[in-house]
């Protein structure tokens, strides 16, 4: 590609707030959120803002005791950001694709690391654990509930692929790759020993999430690690 003067560089990718909505997309890896009021964010996840906007970490006790609980057991509760205020609001993790998601008095489950940003006033979020897992992996594999009408952005390494489950066709993931499922679903998890025996350690081979019944599964062309890391080695 031929360098760009000054002026072609700006008038190629200058912001162009149009606050047709809560949120917009600059590209496909940066969100722009049109701030007034609340809203939930990942935590690390501002790049740059403009306006009047302060960011509080999600308190100790902002939905309660329980809640409290699984976050000290899980970590979970440095992950999410409020931010509160006038302005528009630039958001990306890690140069992952971002997506955005119109729940109409509908309910989806996320994996922690691949939410995002939703609107606090009309989306309730729950933080629930996959309590199988946590037999397998120290600390369990946290997920985010999000129910309400509105809209959530959601991240993913490259592009998204959504497969169909039926209760006479399931579908098997590798927990490193699923990103977000119908929350009706509720997955089971299928451990094959003689791979995990030849691996020497959990792998998405050796370490499957099964769904089953009527929904949808999300997956990514990606495996993170930060799941893999938590298997036990032996």
């Amino acid at each position: 590609m031929p360098a760009q003067s000054i002026r072609e560089f700006l008038a190629a990718n200058a912001d162009l707030p149009q606050d047709t909505g809560a949120f917009e997309l600059e590209g496909d890896r940066i969100l722009q959120a049109n701030l007034s009021g609340d809203l939930w964010i990942k935590m690390g996840s501002m790049v740059a803002y403009r306006g009047n906007i302060r960011f509080e970490r999600e308190g100790i006790l902002e939905q309660g005791l329980g809640q409290f609980l699984k976050k000290a057991v899980s970590g979970e509760g440095a992950r999410l950001t409020k931010a509160s205020g006038q302005g528009h609001l630039y958001l990306a993790d890690a140069g992952k694709k971002v997506t955005l998601l119109k729940l109409a008095n509908e309910a989806i489950v996320v994996n922690g690391n691949d939410l995002l940003a939703f609107e606090p006033a009309s989306i309730t979020h729950e933080i629930t654990m996959l309590r199988r897992v946590a037999a397998l992996a120290a600390g369990g594999l946290f997920n985010v509930r999000l129910s309400g009408s509105g809209v959530v952005a959601i991240t993913t390494h490259y592009d998204p692929l959504v497969l169909a489950v039926t209760a006479n066709q399931p579908v098997f993931t590798d927990p490193n790759a699923t990103v977000a499922w119908s929350a009706m679903l509720t997955p089971e998890f299928k451990t094959d020993v003689q791979l995990k025996t030849f691996f020497g350690r959990g792998s998405g081979e050796s370490f499957q999430m099964k769904f089953q019944g009527d929904g949808f599964v999300v997956v990514q062309p990606y495996e993170e690690l930060a799941f893999q890391q938590q298997m036990p080695t032996g």
